[in-house]
């Protein structure tokens, strides 16, 4: 009867179900993970230690990212008889790669090259073996499609600029998990309406994850980070669901994203490119230090700074930029140079607002 069942199981005929049961099942497996993270963190002292940076007093556990990772891969793991096999195991495989770079970094120590070279083999499997990439610039400076290396070559490097941008946004609590949540959110919907149920499912288990992952990242009990571990994959997934939208869009000229895709990714992770193109500008330009100093010249540490507190300054962003996506995605109908332009002004504005309106106060 079991066997019977499976064998005329469709989740595309059941795909709302499919989802929240995704959904669920992620939710339940990271929040029974958890607590034993927590323990053994703490039992082996496995913490992080304040330093001028921190914006945290307490030494706090950095093991985050392994309950999202089991979480994860117990889900693509359950389901991927049903769906898209060789694309689940080959980000099953990234991100087996990414857990382990990041999680040495958490324990010990670990260089920069090493970790971008984990990157860099992580992206390339996705692109070279599902052939996933950035295949044109849409008519960006009347640039369209690029040869087959160059596509490969840029989409390396949106891998790499998605993954290290996500990692840097990880500085005050609650704001990588919430933004990466809303973000994920978005994903289900535009996959799902690609018929693209693979990806959605993947989307829509990373959202269960993070909300079990937020609810002790928020707590001032048992407070736990993301880590290393945790802003690498989550980094690593964000960056293929995005690459993986303009693609769509791209080979499909009946897409309504067809010419608008960048201009709509760019606007799905505004806040941490253009946190991470202004840090650079000011270590470079203006303090004239290494761009890859760290500091606390964040937009997010800003807010702190302007006496918004952690929660207050994680829902400020996260709704800022979901207002962006929600213009981004009206502004589809004029032409893709404009809607960048647009973009970069009105994305400026919003998240200067809040500043103006502190003062005022």
């Amino acid at each position: 009867m079991i066997k019977t069942l499976l064998e005329n199981f469709s989740p595309e005929s059941n795909s709302l179900l499919w989802l929240i049961t995704a959904f669920v099942l992620a939710f339940f497996i990271a929040f029974q993970t958890f607590p034993t993270i927590l323990y053994v963190a703490k039992q082996k002292n496995i913490m992080d230690e304040p330093d001028s940076r921190s914006v945290h007093a307490d030494t706090t556990p950095t093991l985050g990212g392994i309950g999202v990772f089991l979480s994860l891969i117990v889900v693509m793991t359950l389901v991927g008889a049903f769906l898209n096999t060789k694309v689940l195991l080959l980000i099953m495989g990234g991100l087996t790669i990414l857990f382990f770079l990041g999680l040495k970094d958490d324990l010990t120590v670990l260089s920069a090259g090493k970790k971008l070279g984990g990157q860099f083999l992580a992206a390339a499997l996705l692109i070279v073996f599902t052939d996933t990439r950035i295949i044109g610039f849409s008519m960006i400076l009347d640039i369209d499609l690029l040869p087959y290396w160059v596509s490969v070559g840029f989409t390396l490097f949106v891998y790499i600029l998605i993954i290290n941008a996500f990692n840097l946004i990880d500085g005050i609590d609650g704001l990588a998990g919430t933004f990466a949540m809303s973000i994920s959110g978005i994903f289900v919907y535009l996959f799902v309406n690609a018929n693209d149920l693979s990806l959605a499912t993947i989307a829509i288990a990373l959202c269960g994850a993070l909300l079990a992952f937020l609810r002790l990242n928020f707590s001032k009990k048992n407070k736990i980070f993301m880590g290393d571990t945790g802003s690498m994959i989550v980094g690593f997934l964000l960056a293929f669901f995005t690459i993986s939208f303009i693609n769509m869009a791209q080979t499909n000229p009946e897409s309504s994203y067809f010419r608008a895709s960048p201009a709509l990714a760019f606007a799905l992770l505004f806040y941490p490119l253009i946190d991470t193109l202004r840090i650079f500008f000011i270590r470079i330009f203006v303090h004239k230090t290494n761009p890859f100093k760290p500091d606390k010249n964040h937009i997010h540490h800003r807010f702190i700074k302007a006496g918004f507190n952690h929660v207050t300054t994680t829902i400020i962003i996260t709704v800022i930029n979901v207002v962006i996506v929600i213009i981004a995605f009206n502004l589809t109908g004029i032409i893709l140079n404009g809607q960048i332009v647009s973009l970069i002004f009105y994305g400026s504005v919003l998240y200067t607002l809040p500043f103006l309106v502190k003062k005022i106060i």
